[in-house]
């Protein structure tokens, strides 16, 4: 799939509750992951729009889900970053509730990427995050981010042990992803670009 997939993509809305979401039709894929995991720069990078998506070097930025139209029918979600121990139990209470209403019952979702810093995987957020999905039997692709700030056998080493752990969840697969080097980016755009059953260029 070449980028011009994308090339029509425009933010839609932006809401604190799933129940404020656009109508449950069509397809969806949805990012998440942990605070400053790279989220916003992975989705300016897979569209090959700069500016799509706000990034911001504070974790916890993103608080609401953030729905972008690819097209009439098919759309991106940015997940509320989770896991960012400065904000208030009360908030990060309501995204974990939004987040797993959004994830188990939205039936247009079809697929999650998570992102999880190639750094530091697998942490507690990331295994709530694959539980749900399991629960959902939601197809997760993840994406081991910032691939670049570790040489390549280190990387490589790393996702191997991630390989392993996915082992035991269904319907999961990962990658390394740098939305800076642009490592991992044609990889991910496909299985996006599956999930939305996008038409071929």
């Amino acid at each position: 799939m070449s980028c011009s997939s994308f090339a029509h993509v425009r933010f839609l809305l932006s809401v604190p509750d799933p129940r404020q979401a656009p109508p449950d039709a069509g397809f969806e894929v949805a990012f998440a992951g942990r605070s400053n995991a790279g989220k916003s720069s992975a989705l300016n990078r897979i569209t090959g729009r700069k500016s799509l998506a706000r990034t911001s070097k504070t974790p916890g930025r993103t608080q609401h889900l953030v729905f972008f139209a690819v097209d009439g029918n098919r759309r991106l979600v940015d997940l509320p970053g989770y896991g960012f121990a400065r904000v208030p139990e009360k908030v990060r209470r309501h995204w974990g509730e939004a987040m797993e209403r959004y994830l188990t019952g939205r039936r247009s979702l079809r697929g999650l990427i998570l992102l999880m810093d190639v750094r530091h995987p697998l942490t507690d957020f990331d295994t709530q995050m694959l539980t749900w999905c399991q629960h959902a039997r939601m197809p997760v692709h993840v994406l081991l981010t910032k691939a670049d700030k570790l040489r390549r056998g280190p990387a490589t080493n790393t996702l191997l042990r991630v390989q392993r752990h996915l082992a035991d969840y269904h319907d999961t697969s990962v990658q390394l992803f740098s939305a800076l080097k642009g490592i991992g980016v044609e990889e991910a755009r496909e299985r996006i670009c599956a999930w939305l059953e996008m038409p071929d260029p």
